[in-house]
């Protein structure tokens, strides 16, 4: 039974030393409204290295220099916006986790529900050819004998 505990104290322990590299090792702002929304902007903003985890979760070096410049700027009095824009325009709108909507990507926005309509069309019009064929096998020649 140890036998079996062991390893897997040993794997829990390594997936978290992962999220503990991670941590921000910068000093908090002294105001907590102002370390929120850094917190918040950190989560809002894509690792463009990891790609699937946000600047917040990354222990990129990357990531980490974007943690700074978002401290440098809440510091310096931009608004959650102004920052979002600074990231956009210097990376493009891959660097938000959330992609807002855009002309530019509305298809990709689109797509589910256009292909469900498509999908209920195409069922709606094989099931009520089948209907029909069905009617029509029913008044064939062969519909009065037993």
């Amino acid at each position: 039974m140890i036998a079996m505990i062991r390893p897997l104290l040993l794997a829990l322990a390594l997936a978290w030393a992962g999220n503990a590299l991670a941590i921000d090792t910068e000093r908090a702002f002294e105001d907590p409204v102002l370390q929120q929304r850094y917190e918040s902007i950190n989560r809002e903003l894509r690792c463009l290295v990891c790609q699937n985890q946000t600047i917040a979760d990354s222990n990129a070096t990357l990531a980490a220099d974007l943690r700074r410049e978002v401290r440098e700027m809440i510091a310096a009095g931009k608004t959650d916006d102004e920052i979002r824009e600074f990231m956009i325009e210097r990376y493009g709108d891959f660097v938000l986790y959330r992609p807002r909507m855009t002309a530019q990507n509305f298809l990709l926005w689109a797509a589910p529900v256009l292909l469900l309509l498509i999908a209920a069309a195409v069922l709606y019009r094989v099931i009520r050819r089948r209907g029909q064929e069905t009617d029509i096998e029913a008044e064939g020649p062969e519909a009065g004998q037993s």
